[in-house]
């Protein structure tokens, strides 16, 4: 990462991220970025600063704050962020005066952090809506689903739109609008800065928001959601644009809204956590075989450790890194909030997940990083790269220790 041309708000060494949910996290060149989400302040939430970042060194265990600039996003809930050859790119969400469809940018790698609101692309941009996804595929944004209005002549097929009854009641007056939840699929090239809608061939999965989803090659997956739980696979040729139900062949995990599933090989996917449809905040893990169509549990040390509303990213050496999110939720009955219980506790501890055995050398590492008191003095053996290797994982036990955070597998 190039920091030279801006210097950061602090490096927090010997502290975290603050504890967060419904925040925007991704993993780019050995570096964990998290941005957005709120928190709780005396009973109330508050929303994090859109012009901050914050960094994680997954070698070190360091974080770092960066200061941003430019045209700063407003502070946003169930937005949708994703990172294209380092530049990420904020769409949708929910606003102070409302939902939105404004998308934003930011270079992460020149240093200077300077947001960018991009007002200036050509083609219609989908309505406004939260609570959607994102694959990329190609260097394109492809976005799918969420919930959000519609004016009424926009609402032309119940198959791509399901009306929430319920927000008549919470919209009032606003009759000349439908609220609900969409199937859409919106393709942003930033490389010629246009909006397109493709059309789509096979059966499109039910309407949804709060799902999950991921990008294998050029396969886009989705599953779960609000109103659209089944734990079904539905996967989108994001070349030809043909959808294609997978049905799997083993047993299923349960139903779910506001996990995450993450890409983990050219054929399997993880999904952790999430909201069950009894209101149960979950800690389950599980990997899907796309080939087999198979499900399988993934025995951890984290049931304890209950998510929902959390980010999971792909680590080093196929580990799954998930930060921060809720152990406890309650959702309204017409779903267009939700309402956090008295109890909500929001996290800021880091969990990884081991879905396949570490190589030899990152197991060297991290015994050298635990026992740094025994070997330390050894250090001054080994050449000069890799003993800066070993230093930082060195501090990244120690501050893993002192911060009692970083919970390993």
């Amino acid at each position: 990462m190039n920091s030279t041309t801006v210097s950061p708000v602090a490096e927090v060494g010997m502290l975290s991220a603050r504890e967060r949910s419904d925040h925007t996290a991704f993993v780019d060149g050995g570096f964990l970025y998290v941005w957005g989400g709120h928190h709780s302040v005396a009973g109330e939430e508050v929303f994090f600063p859109s012009d901050e970042i914050w960094v994680y060194d997954m070698s070190s265990g360091v974080w770092t704050i960066y200061a941003m600039g430019g045209e700063i996003p407003p502070t946003l809930s169930q937005t949708c962020g994703c990172c294209v050859n380092g530049v990420l790119y904020i769409f949708g969400g929910c606003a102070e005066n409302g939902h939105t469809n404004q998308l934003y940018c930011v270079d992460l790698l020149d240093g200077m952090f300077t947001w960018r609101n991009v007002t200036d692309s050509t083609g219609t941009p989908p309505s406004p809506r939260d609570k959607h996804s994102c694959w990329v595929y190609a260097d394109r944004l492809i976005y799918f689903g969420g919930y959000g209005c519609k004016q009424m002549r926009e609402v032309t097929d119940s198959r791509r739109f399901i009306t929430d009854e319920m927000s008549w009641v919470t919209i009032g007056t606003m009759l000349f609008r439908f609220w609900g939840w969409n199937n859409e699929v919106h393709v942003f090239d930033p490389r010629t800065n246009t909006w397109s809608e493709p059309q789509m061939h096979g059966i499109p999965p039910k309407p949804r928001a709060a799902h999950s989803s991921a990008t294998l090659g050029r396969m886009g997956y989705v599953c779960g959601g609000v109103e659209a739980p089944s734990m079904n696979i539905h996967c989108l040729d994001l070349e030809t644009w043909t959808w294609t139900e997978i049905v799997p062949t083993s047993t299923v995990p349960v139903e779910r809204s506001w996990h995450t599933l993450t890409p983990l090989s050219d054929s399997t996917l993880f999904l952790f956590g999430g909201l069950s449809m009894s209101g149960e905040t979950l800690s389950d893990g599980w990997i899907f075989d796309v080939h087999r169509k198979e499900w399988r549990e993934l025995q951890h040390s984290h049931r304890d450790k209950p998510r929902l509303w959390h980010s999971a990213c792909l680590g080093q050496d196929s580990d799954v890194i998930v930060f921060g999110g809720s152990r406890d939720y309650a959702l309204l009955a017409d779903t267009i909030s939700v309402l956090q219980s008295p109890s909500q506790s929001h996290c800021s501890d880091l969990l990884l997940f081991d879905t396949q055995p570490l190589p030899l050398l990152r197991l060297c590492e991290d015994c050298i990083g635990r026992n740094a008191r025994t070997l330390e003095q050894q250090l001054s053996w080994l050449p000069k790269k890799i003993q800066e290797k070993l230093r930082k994982r060195i501090l990244f036990f120690r501050t893993a220790k002192s911060q009692g955070t970083y919970n390993s597998r």
